[in-house]
């Protein structure tokens, strides 16, 4: 680098006169700049700790890290109630330190026992998954935790200084206005590791942040994209959980279904690039190929594709900026194939119009659809409610919520379990038949109001 620096130098001081010496002076500036930055520097440890490393997300970034060989290690793992797949992850990739969030009677001792024979230390719990992200030995945390249970964690690599690789969307759905203004205080790297985010975070290196027009969010469709509104909210659990493109978790796979992970992801956009929800659209993409788009003010349209494979965005974030062979899928540009986009239908999707107007509404609305969500999925699965159901319990639940604006990180959490509580009582409701409200605005569930 010290080279380079020097042929800058020079040019700097000796003027930039004429086209072409001052093209050869950005071109250089913008070479050192990238060896700054480069992530890659032999012998410099790459230490990544993954949180949620039982999930889909976690074992394709395992597998990444495996991959890559050194510098990138597995320093720290977490699991919540998979214990005996966390120990052969743990004997396999041989951390330093693992985390346990199940609550005790989930764990089993004699797993624990053998994990502990490994030589790792060993966190429990909420408190214990923030103390590990804390710990020296760890550059990089990969937050993979489905839903709000990650937001703490996420927080402390914030304040930690860590470079953040964000799966977990769920915590700048609910704590966005906290989470994007302390890292950007801190000077800390957050990258995304969602398929769309990854996609728009990339094609926006074609540009300046000011020549965006809007992105473009891309959408599979789920396995309901042809399916009338009847079908849909008759939909079994076996029919919401066949999704046509990808391999994920059950939740993940269930807001496919109901596009709550597209309204999830949109508002996500807004806190990653500053975007206005106007500034968002959203297209059905049923191939998952491309996996989103920007449009600058000229016109121009800057994409990125590639297979539907999550190990792609994942090794981004962790060997950002640089790029490296890795294990995932490849296009095949020897056989013939089509890209299809289609405009999303707001009626049989509810979840996409209730996404704009939170993320307009911004404030503790977030947090309370994403809680409302949460519960109605779980209701869901359980049985308790009809697939139609979890959209209309999230609406119910939002409409009665009275939005504080400017909130503090306690505040988000009390509008969290607001949202969590609220939408327990709306599933019962529905559950036992009940169509009126009335028995329900107690003041112990009263809508949570502004102070």
């Amino acid at each position: 680098m010290g080279y380079l620096s020097w042929r800058v130098e020079r040019i700097h001081s000796q003027g930039t006169r004429g086209a072409a010496k001052a093209g050869l002076w950005r071109r250089l500036s913008w070479r050192v700049e990238r060896a700054r930055q480069s992530s890659i520097v032999p012998g410099l440890s790459k230490r990544v700790a993954i949180l949620g490393s039982t999930g889909s997300i976690g074992c394709n970034a395992l597998e990444v890290v495996e991959r890559l060989g050194e510098p990138f290690r597995a320093v720290a793992l977490s699991g919540h109630r998979q214990i005996e797949k966390l120990f052969e992850q743990a004997r396999r990739f041989g951390p330093s330190a693992v985390a346990i969030t199940a609550d005790s009677h989930d764990i089993d001792a004699a797993t624990i026992h053998r994990i502990e024979q490994l030589g790792c230390r060993l966190y429990y719990g909420e408190a214990g998954l923030v103390e590990m992200v804390r710990r020296d030995d760890v550059d990089i945390v990969l937050a993979a935790i489905v839903g709000a249970a990650g937001l703490g964690a996420a927080l402390a690599a914030v304040e930690s200084g860590k470079t953040l690789a964000l799966a977990n969307k769920e915590a700048l759905v609910v704590a966005g206005s906290i989470l994007i203004p302390e890292s950007r205080r801190r000077n800390v790297k957050l990258l995304p590791v969602d398929s769309e985010h990854s996609a728009i975070y990339q094609a926006m290196l074609a540009g300046r942040r000011d020549e965006v027009r809007r992105v473009i969010l891309t959408a599979s469709g789920g396995p309901f994209r042809s399916a009338t509104r009847e079908q849909i909210d008759r939909a079994t659990v076996a029919e919401a959980l066949n999704h046509p493109t990808w391999s994920m978790g059950s939740k993940i796979t269930i807001d496919s279904a109901t596009m709550f992970n597209k309204a999830l992801e949109l508002i996500e956009a807004c806190w990653l690039f500053d975007l206005a929800p106007e500034q968002v659209r959203i297209v059905i993409h049923p191939e998952s190929i491309v996996h989103s788009m920007v449009e600058f003010v000229d016109g121009s349209v800057i994409a990125q594709l590639s297979p539907p494979d999550m190990k792609t965005p994942i090794q981004y974030a962790l060997t950002h900026p640089d790029r490296l062979d890795g294990p995932s899928r490849r296009m095949n540009w020897e056989d013939s194939w089509s890209l299809r986009f289609e405009p999303p239908d707001f009626q049989r999707f509810p979840a996409l119009r209730l996404a704009y107007e939170v993320a307009a509404a911004g404030g503790t609305s977030g947090a309370v659809l994403n809680a409302a969500n949460e519960v109605a999925v779980a209701g869901f699965l359980a049985g308790k409610i009809a697939f139609g159901g979890i959209s209309r319990v999230v609406e119910l639940t939002i409409d009665e919520h009275r939005v504080e604006q400017a909130p503090s990180l306690a505040a988000l959490l009390s509008a969290d379990r607001w949202g969590r509580k609220r939408a327990g009582e709306w599933i019962a409701s529905l559950e036992s038949g009940v169509s009126s409200a009335s028995n329900l605005h107690s003041p112990a569930s009263a809508p949570m109001s502004a102070s």
